[in-house]
């Protein structure tokens, strides 16, 4: 288990990762009162929210964004295994320091986390969405960072400003455009749906068909959940694991293309450039 704990200006950035070929089950709670905003990366850790006898469980939680309140009486408790790895970024604040904080971030605290900020129990949840491939690929890089010091200290107090103003901005957009329950599960499903398929995905009239609803609506909806078009987020998620592949698996470019459903290195190569700025051969 690998625990950071960052305090950048009225913010503590909290970074935990943990795998193991057995299951274990790691607490954590807060000394003090906070708000925050968990982000889950690439592991898919089982998640139990324990308070006064009540549990609220979250089983999937790879991409997974979590807005919460919480004092020092709720438990958070992690269940790793070997397929279920945990990567969980926690940015925190408690509600005497909204007035400190920056770049007018207690302004929007207030705005789109009001019940956050005004508790009425011990637990209070806010939004719970899936991360955009931008936030996503954020959380990772906090996890990948090599810096030392106070390189290493502007590096965390950039990014987490990068992830908040995307988080904050997912929230507007899910304000304007909000989807009732029945409309969110089916949005849902069809990114399950494309998660579970990135080497042969469905089309789109076929993922339309799947979830129950028709192929204009699944475009409009999806980009109002996720902030991208269907197609967007399928090709980042693809390259996102093709990037980790060859990254953490040591794979070679022709098997992480394969993997993902590409089938001309060229396609590939071109697509990882325009999304990573470098070509596969240089991770």
């Amino acid at each position: 288990m690998n625990r950071e704990i960052i305090d950048i200006q009225d913010y503590t950035i909290l970074l935990e990762e943990a795998s193991t070929n057995t299951n274990s089950i790691d607490s954590c709670f807060f000394d003090e009162p906070v708000i925050a905003i968990a982000f889950y990366g690439a592991g898919d850790v089982g998640l139990k929210v324990k308070f006064e006898e009540k549990i609220k469980e979250f089983n999937h939680t790879k991409g997974m964004v979590l807005s919460f309140y919480a004092d020092n009486k709720v438990e958070f408790e992690h269940h790793v295994s070997k397929h279920k790895s945990l990567k969980c970024l926690v940015i925190a604040t408690t509600i005497r320091n909204i007035d400190k904080l920056p770049n007018g971030e207690g302004h929007f605290l207030e705005k789109f986390l009001h019940q956050l900020v005004h508790p009425k129990d011990h637990y209070v949840e806010g939004p719970v969405f899936n991360m955009s491939p931008e936030m996503f690929q954020i959380v990772e890089q906090f996890f990948s960072n090599t810096y030392q010091s106070e390189i290493k200290m502007l590096f965390y107090k950039s990014h987490m400003t990068a992830l908040l103003s995307h988080y904050f901005g997912q929230l507007a957009k899910q304000q304007n455009t909000k989807l009732n329950t029945s409309q969110l599960q089916k949005i849902n499903l069809a990114q399950e749906i494309l998660v579970s398929n990135l080497d042969n995905p469905p089309s789109l009239t076929e993922l339309a068909h799947r979830i129950g609803t028709n192929t204009n609506k699944l475009k409009i909806e999806f980009k109002a959940q996720f902030g991208v078009p269907v197609f967007k987020y399928l090709q980042n998620k693809r390259l996102t694991k093709a990037y980790n592949l060859i990254k953490n698996e040591q794979k070679t470019i022709q098997e992480a293309a394969w993997a993902v459903g590409y089938d001309s290195l060229g396609s590939f190569s071109n697509a990882f450039e325009k999304k990573f700025g470098y070509r596969p051969s240089q991770v």
